[in-house]
C-alpha cells in the first residue's frame, strides 16, 4: 500500500508546480512591452505513478499518480513566421532605402516651383527676349548677364548637392557596415551562451529572444536565412538550438562562394562569424563602391574556410544593397547607380545646353566691335567637358562687360536684336525634351519606389501581426491564468491540511479508545 506521506508529497509537488507557474506568468506580464519578446508557459507533466512494474510490487488495484511537475519553460514562436518576416523585412527595407535616396535627389531637382532650373531657365529667356526687342540697352543687357549668372548657379547649386548627399549616403554605407559588423558579433556572442545552457537540459528563452531581435535587425540589411541546428548534450527535445546564417541572393536562394560552397555568415559549429569589409575603387573625381567585391572574412579566423570570399549583393534586397546602388557601383569599369546617372543627366543637360546656346552666340556679334564676324571665341558660357553642371559659368569677357552679348547677328546692325531671338529658341530646341524627360524619368522612379515600399511594409506588417498573434503577450490571457495557478496553489495547499488533520488523527488519536 502507499505511504502515509504520499499525500503530503503529491500535494507538495502540484504547489511548487503552480508557483513556477505563476512565476512565469509574473515574468510574461512584467514582459509584455518588451520588444522582441515572447511569451512563455510552463509545460506540465505528470510524475511517475506508484508503484512502477515489477514482480515484488505491492498489491494495489492498480497505479496510483503521484502528482506533477513542471518539465519545463517553453516560449511560444514560429521558426517560419519569422523567416517569412525577415525575408519581407529585407525587401521592405531595400524599398524604403530606395525611396528615401530618391525624394532627396527631387528635393535637390524642386520640380515643379519657382526656384527650380526650369523657372530659372524661362528667366533667362525672358530676358533674352527683351534684349532682342531693346539690343542696344544697357540695362536689359545687365539683366541677361545676369539670369546667365543665376541659371549657371542653379546649375552648380545642383551638382554640388547632389555630390553632398551622395557623400552623406558614402558615410551612410560605412554606418551600415559597422552595424552589420557588430549585429554579426553579438549574434555569435548569443549563439556562444546559448550553447553553453542547452546542454544542460535548461531552456535559455531569454537568450532566444534577444538572438531572433538580432536577427530581425540584421534582416533589414542583408538577405539572410537561419538554419538551426541540433541541440547538444541533455537539451531539452524543444530546445532551438545554435544556428548558422546564410546569405541569400534576390531570388532567396544561398549565395555560393568560388568553390560553389553556400556563402555562411556565422558558423554556428566553429562559433565564427563573417565580417563585411566594403571595397572601395578610387576614380579622378569620385569613390566608386563595387558591390560585387564585399570582402567577407572570418572574425576570428577559426572556421574550415579562413580564406576571404566575396559577395555580390546585386538585386538583393536589404538596406545596403540599395545604398551601394543608389551611390554608384563599378561593374566592368562602367558606373552605374541613382547618383551617377542623375549626375551625368544633369551634366549633359548642361553641357548640351551651353554648347548650343555657345554656337549660336558665336554666329553673332555685340555692340563691341567684333572684326572676325564668327569669333569662335566669343562663349557666353565656359564650362569643362567633365562635370559640366558643377563647371558651368557665364564667361568671364560677359561677366566683365555685358556689351560683349552677342545680341546682333555676325555682320548686322548693333540695333538689330535677331541674334538675340535665336538665342532664346535654344530652349525650344532640345533643353525642354531633355529636361522634361529627366524629370519624369526621376518621378516614374520615385512613384514606383513609393508604391513597392508600401506594398512591402504592408507585407511584412501583416506577417509581423500573425507573429505578434501566436508570441506577443496578452495582459487578459495572463490575468486569467494568473487566477487559474492561484486558485490550483490554494487548492494543494488546502490538500495539504487536509492530509495533515488525517496525520494528526491517525498519530495523536488512534489508540486512545477507553481512556
Amino acid at each position: 500500500m502507499t505511504s502515509t506521506f504520499h499525500g503530503l508529497e503529491t500535494a507538495r509537488r502540484g504547489m511548487a508546480t503552480q508557483q513556477a507557474a505563476l512565476q512565469t506568468t509574473g515574468h510574461n506580464i512584467s514582459n509584455a512591452e518588451t520588444d522582441g519578446y515572447s511569451r512563455q508557459r510552463v509545460n506540465f507533466a505528470q510524475t511517475e505513478p506508484y508503484p512502477d512494474a515489477a514482480r515484488n510490487a505491492p498489491q494495489m488495484p492498480g497505479q496510483i499518480g503521484t502528482g506533477v511537475q513542471a518539465d519545463f519553460v517553453q516560449r511560444i514562436r514560429t521558426d517560419y513566421l519569422d523567416q517569412q518576416y525577415r525575408g519581407e523585412n529585407s525587401q521592405s527595407s531595400y524599398w524604403e532605402t530606395k525611396h528615401s535616396s530618391l525624394e532627396r535627389i527631387e528635393d535637390v531637382m524642386n520640380e515643379p516651383s519657382d526656384d527650380g532650373l526650369s523657372s530659372q531657365m524661362n528667366e533667362f529667356y525672358n530676358a533674352l527676349q527683351d534684349l532682342s526687342a531693346n539690343p542696344q540697352d544697357s540695362g536689359a543687357r545687365s539683366v541677361v548677364k545676369e539670369q546667365g549668372v543665376a541659371l549657371a548657379d542653379t546649375f552648380n547649386y545642383m551638382d554640388d548637392t547632389l555630390k553632398t548627399n551622395r557623400q552623406d549616403l558614402k558615410n551612410q554605407i560605412t554606418v551600415n557596415e559597422n552595424e552589420i559588423n557588430s549585429l554579426m558579433s553579438n549574434i555569435n556572442s548569443v549563439n556562444e551562451q546559448i550553447g553553453r545552457v542547452e546542454p544542460n537540459g535548461q531552456m535559455p528563452n531569454d537568450h532566444y529572444d534577444e538572438r531572433d531581435r538580432l536577427l530581425d535587425d540584421l534582416s533589414e540589411k542583408v538577405n539572410i536565412e537561419v538554419e538551426n541546428l541540433e541541440p547538444e548534450g541533455l537539451a531539452e527535445d524543444a530546445a532551438d538550438g545554435k544556428v548558422n546564417v546564410y546569405l541569400l541572393d534576390g531570388e532567396g536562394n544561398r549565395m555560393t562562394d568560388s568553390d560553389d560552397e553556400d556563402i555562411k555568415l556565422i558558423d554556428g559549429e566553429s562559433m565564427d562569424y563573417r565580417e563585411f569589409e566594403i571595397s572601395e575603387e578610387n576614380d579622378d573625381t569620385v569613390e566608386i563602391n563595387d558591390s560585387s567585391n564585399i570582402n567577407l572574412s572570418w572574425a576570428k579566423g577559426e572556421s574550415d574556410d579562413p580564406d576571404n570570399v566575396k559577395a555580390d549583393l546585386t538585386n538583393s534586397p536589404g538596406s545596403l544593397n540599395a545604398m551601394l546602388e543608389d551611390y554608384g557601383v563599378n561593374n566592368d569599369s562602367e558606373v552605374s547607380g541613382t547618383y551617377p546617372e542623375v549626375m551625368q543627366d544633369l551634366d549633359n543637360l548642361a553641357s548640351d545646353f551651353a554648347g548650343r546656346f555657345n554656337e549660336v552666340h558665336q554666329s553673332g556679334r555685340g555692340l563691341n566691335e567684333i572684326e572676325n564676324e564668327n569669333n569662335e571665341d566669343n562663349d557666353f558660357f565656359s564650362f569643362n567637358a567633365d562635370g559640366a553642371a558643377g563647371s558651368i559659368q557665364v564667361d568671364e569677357d560677359i561677366r566683365d562687360d555685358p556689351d560683349n552679348i552677342a545680341a546682333a547677328p555676325a555682320g548686322g546692325a548693333a540695333g538689330d536684336g535677331s541674334n538675340a531671338t535665336a538665342l532664346s529658341n535654344v530652349r525650344d530646341e532640345d533643353f525642354n525634351g531633355d529636361y522634361q524627360s529627366m524629370i519624369g524619368e526621376l518621378a516614374v522612379q520615385t512613384s514606383e519606389a513609393e508604391q513597392k515600399m508600401n506594398n512591402t511594409a504592408s507585407l511584412r506588417d501583416n506577417v509581423d501581426s500573425r507573429r505578434q498573434e501566436v508570441s506577443s503577450v496578452s495582459l487578459d490571457e495572463e490575468m486569467t491564468n494568473m487566477i487559474q495557478y492561484q486558485h490550483a496553489y490554494n487548492a494543494a495547499a488546502r490538500n495539504i491540511t487536509n492530509v495533515d488533520e488525517m496525520l494528526d488523527r491517525i498519530i495523536n488519536n488512534m489508540g486512545l479508545v477507553g481512556r
